[in-house]
């Protein structure tokens, strides 16, 4: 039986448990064969930390995407994280047409709670609304979806109309399949809410809404949701496994968030994603 091969487009933050140093290890773990595609270097994630150390890897970029069409290589899927600028959006967007046919999952990481993050501007996010008419998955959060639709941000009081009628139009983008994350209705439960335009099917999975902030919790979602839909579980169990392996790893952590307040304690809660993984092929 062959293996799956997916490749993930996004940055190495050396400490911070964040991006490739949850995707790599993350998605491995669910038997994948996974092909990194770095697209910046840094010792810490930006979240807390000062006097960091970046190098961008643009210049790297195209020169491995070129090694890997000379060799002849396929891949099953790609997702992407965290990209540093336009150009790098650029880059991803020639990387899905250099390699057609696998699963494109997009994670448009560049806003939260209302606002884009440092040093992203509006231009940056319509580069990226465009990425994501590319993909066949998008994974944006409420804030995210706001400004791809250049839509006021709402950040609670909402209802299952308004996510569903949210979903239909971030498809219409172009994407086949939107996911939103972070969604709460009744203050309890938090989960992700998703629609597949081709089919007009919905699908949601909710767990604990646990008020707290880690660092790099939707890296560990997304890696989780791509993994799954790769292993072509279909995009039901996908929630489920990605929602209740997100939870699972930040009620590890509560109890250290002291000393873990950086990231949370993915590593400790794998073995129990791959009892969700194994429940879902048993079922």
């Amino acid at each position: 039986m062959n293996q799956y091969r997916i490749a993930t487009i996004q940055d190495l933050s050396c400490f911070g448990k964040c991006s490739l140093t949850v995707a790599v290890p993350l998605m491995s773990a669910m038997g994948l064969e996974v092909c990194p595609i770095p697209t910046a270097i840094l010792s810490t994630h930006t979240g807390g930390f000062t006097g960091w150390t970046f190098r961008d890897l643009s210049e790297d970029i195209p020169k491995i995407v070129e090694h890997w069409k000379k060799e002849g290589l396929t891949f099953d899927a790609v997702s992407t994280g965290y990209l540093g600028s336009i150009s790098q959006i650029g880059m991803v967007s020639d990387f899905f047409d250099t390699f057609p046919g696998m699963l494109r999952v997009v994670d448009p990481v560049m806003a939260d709670h209302g606002k884009l993050y440092t040093g992203f501007t509006l231009e940056y996010a319509a580069e990226m609304t465009k990425l994501c008419a590319k993909a066949d998955v998008i994974v944006p959060n409420l804030t995210e979806a706001a400004f791809m639709l250049n839509e006021p941000y709402i950040a609670t009081g909402y209802d299952e109309e308004y996510i569903h009628a949210l979903l239909q139009r971030l498809t219409a983008l172009g994407c086949r399949t939107a996911v939103v994350t972070g969604v709460i209705y009744d203050g309890a439960h938090q989960g992700a809410v998703a629609y597949d335009s081709k089919t007009g099917e919905y699908f949601e999975h909710f767990n604990e809404n646990i008020d707290v902030t880690f660092h790099g919790t939707g890296d560990i979602f997304t890696s989780a949701l791509a993994g799954a839909l790769t292993l072509e579980l279909g995009m039901q169990r996908a929630l489920e496994i990605a929602v209740d392996y997100t939870v699972d790893c930040i009620r590890r952590t509560m109890d250290d968030k002291k000393n873990h307040w950086y990231g949370v304690k993915f590593e400790e809660s794998i073995p129990f994603m791959l009892k969700l993984l194994d429940k879902c092929k048993c079922e």
